[in-house]
């Protein structure tokens, strides 16, 4: 579930803001960068250690993103090398080493990914448990989740599989399809506009790379149906619940329940606070409460975050259902804005929005 209080604007409206990430390991590897860029020779080198992993960058690249960081355990001093210049993602990806992964890392708006190359096999090339450790932002690589590009089924391009930080399996993520998207583009070497059929645990998901580089999600119909979000909550429009009440720890809150494939409980306020301030929440304690509150046999995604990109389509779904937004609306997330757009006349959401390579790197397992 997300507690979605966002801030709706006309798409006219929108400005895109520069951000920074807020990574400890994009500051590391940004600072690394500068660094080794600094000195006057061409195949300086510079390092830093970093409790038992070695990060090891050179300034032999096209370009920050193109940044190849390899990390190995060690606790002694380590060497200076010069890794060889990285010139694609499948290039670099194609190189076999035994107990070693490479990967790519992307962020959507803030919400960053260990993205693999798993199209040779339907079983990932992690566990579970492994993708807690290589997503934990002090000792591991640091992500909200490892993404494995699979091989397609049911006649589809492309299989998504995704584990959690903390090692669950989601039926999909709005800002993960489309470092999905952008990654597939570089593995398979493809210029322009691009669409692909993706299978995931949600459905069928048809992401299209534009012209300018963003990605465009049809991320299919929203599920509306109480039972089928799932709520326990009695439906009150239809068979949708539609601003109802939810006691949460005494308050009683207005809630919309919508699921992308993955559920979501949208509230713009309590029956007391009709415009609720997320910042004045206490995040951590409440969201908890939200997501094992026992109407929501299924849980729900609760959590603050830079962006959620499912959340971003449920907000404008519920905005359209209470009546606070038209279809196309413009939604304003910590990371950065997320166009989205219900379609009326077949019922699908668009999402469209950035995703970019952070680094390639190379760990062990």
């Amino acid at each position: 579930m997300a507690i979605a209080a966002a801030k709706l604007l006309p798409a006219a409206a929108a400005v895109s803001k520069g951000r920074s990430l807020s990574s400890p390991c994009s500051v590391s590897y940004s600072t690394l960068y500068r660094l080794s860029s600094s000195s006057s020779s061409s195949s300086s080198s510079a390092a830093l250690q970093l409790d038992s992993l070695k990060f090891v960058v050179s300034s032999k690249f096209r370009n920050p993103s193109s940044l190849r960081i390899c990390s190995a355990a060690s606790s002694s001093s380590m060497s200076i090398q010069a890794p060889p210049e990285i010139t694609s993602a499948a290039s670099f990806l194609e190189r076999k080493e035994s107990g070693i992964l490479h990967f790519v890392k992307y962020q959507g708006l803030g919400n960053d990914f260990i993205l693999v190359d798993n199209r040779d096999s339907h079983e990932p090339r992690i566990t579970p448990e492994q993708a807690v450790k290589l997503c934990d932002r002090n000792f591991g690589i640091g992500a909200d989740g490892v993404i494995f590009a699979m091989p397609g089924i049911n006649g589809t391009d492309y299989t998504m599989r995704i584990f959690n930080s903390d090692g669950s399996e989601p039926e999909m993520c709005g800002n993960g399809i489309r470092c999905f998207a952008r990654f597939i583009a570089e593995l398979e070497n493809l210029q322009g506009k691009q669409s692909f059929t993706i299978h995931t645990g949600a459905g069928l998901i048809v992401p299209e790379i534009q012209e300018d580089g963003q990605v465009r999600v049809d991320m299919g119909e929203p599920i509306l149906k109480a039972s089928d979000v799932p709520t326990k909550l009695q439906p009150n429009k239809g068979q949708s619940v539609v601003k109802s009440k939810l006691e949460v720890d005494g308050v009683s809150w207005n809630v919309t329940c919508v699921s992308m494939g993955n559920p979501h409980c949208v509230t713009f306020g309590t029956e007391v606070s009709k415009n609720l301030q997320v910042d004045e929440l206490n995040l951590a304690e409440i969201g908890p409460k939200f997501e094992h509150h026992v109407m929501f046999p299924a849980r729900t995604n609760t959590g603050a975050t830079l962006a959620c990109g499912t959340g971003a389509c449920s907000v404008v779904v519920a905005a359209v259902l209470e009546g606070h937004a038209g279809r196309s609306c413009t939604v304003d997330l910590p990371g950065g804005p997320l166009e989205i757009e219900w379609k009326e006349e077949n019922n699908h959401i668009y999402m469209t929005g950035p995703a970019e390579v952070v680094f390639y790197g190379s760990v062990p397992l």
